[in-house]
């Protein structure tokens, strides 16, 4: 149905005459009949008639006019909707977060809450390579991982993170011999591969060894573990406070250490909100600026 025929219907019917409905429609009166004609052919049903006491009314127009105007109604709420849709000032938005952005990765999602009320914003914590497939598969619009990313993402580096070991308490050991007396105590290959690859990494540089391994499904398991004098563990130093503060944390040496973690994305879709997004993080962190 064309809006303007029912603009007209509804403003015709309000004014009761022809010459202030076409005024009120910025539009000459010919005009203004022949969209009544118009409408009424579209829907074969006569809608006014003229007499005495001006133009008014027929019993189906009467009787079609609240219709009308709730379909203008309507038509004016989706106009805004998607106005608001198109500045990405409402909308959702789906981001993904790991290890090294626990904590960063919520924070920036507080922010961005505050500033778009209107827009539903779901967090999930995924490892970095599902981030990036679901990200080029639309399921995301937003991942913290590490970077650089495969094209045809793109990204905007956030911070670096750096390995430290996590023990149960504190001696004067070496690392070497902490390895040597307790299990290496790791995250399950779906859930840490970034982090795995990166302790390989280290160890061979190193040329530690360590004297067993075992694995948790996820981080909050893995320092209970530590805790519990099972094992240590080499984690991301950007989570070690949410460690439980009887945990000793030794820095490490190395040039193996170190990782950029940022914000990762696909520039094919277009997303008004994943935009607000980057540009929020852009202007707040000095790292995502060089």
């Amino acid at each position: 149905m064309n809006i303007k025929l029912l603009k007209a219907f509804v403003t015709l019917a309000e004014k009761g005459n022809y010459a202030e409905a076409a005024s009120a429609l910025s539009m000459t009166q010919p005009a203004l009949t022949k969209q009544i004609n118009l409408l009424e052919s579209a829907i074969n049903l006569r809608l006014f008639s003229r007499g005495r006491q001006g133009t008014q009314l027929t019993p189906g127009g009467a009787q079609l006019l609240p219709e009308a105007r709730k379909v203008l109604k309507q038509s004016a709420l989706f106009m805004q909707h998607a106005g608001l849709v198109a500045q990405g000032l409402e909308g959702k938005i789906a981001i993904g977060f790991g290890l090294s952005s626990f904590v960063y990765a919520p924070q920036s999602v507080a922010r961005f809450g505050k500033l778009f009320p209107a827009i539903n914003i779901t967090l999930q914590d995924l490892p970095s390579s599902q981030q990036m497939q679901m990200l080029q598969q639309g399921e995301l619009q937003i991942g913290f991982v590490r970077v650089p990313p495969p094209s045809p993402l793109e990204y905007l580096p956030l911070f670096e993170d750096r390995l430290v070991l996590i023990t149960p308490e504190s001696h004067s050991l070496t690392v070497e011999q902490w390895l040597a007396k307790h299990p290496l105590l790791r995250l399950q290959s779906g859930r840490g591969q970034g982090l795995n690859g990166q302790i390989d990494l280290f160890m061979h540089e190193q040329h530690y060894q360590a004297r067993s391994e075992q694995y948790a499904a996820d981080i909050h398991t893995l320092l209970a573990m530590v805790l519990a004098g099972l094992g240590v563990a080499l984690l991301p130093q950007s989570i070690v406070h949410i460690a439980p503060s009887d945990l000793n944390i030794v820095q490490l040496k190395g040039r193996a250490l170190r990782w950029q973690t940022g914000i990762a994305w696909d520039p094919r879709i277009e997303d008004g909100v994943r935009d607000k997004f980057i540009e929020m993080v852009r202007q707040e962190s000095p790292a995502a600026g060089k």
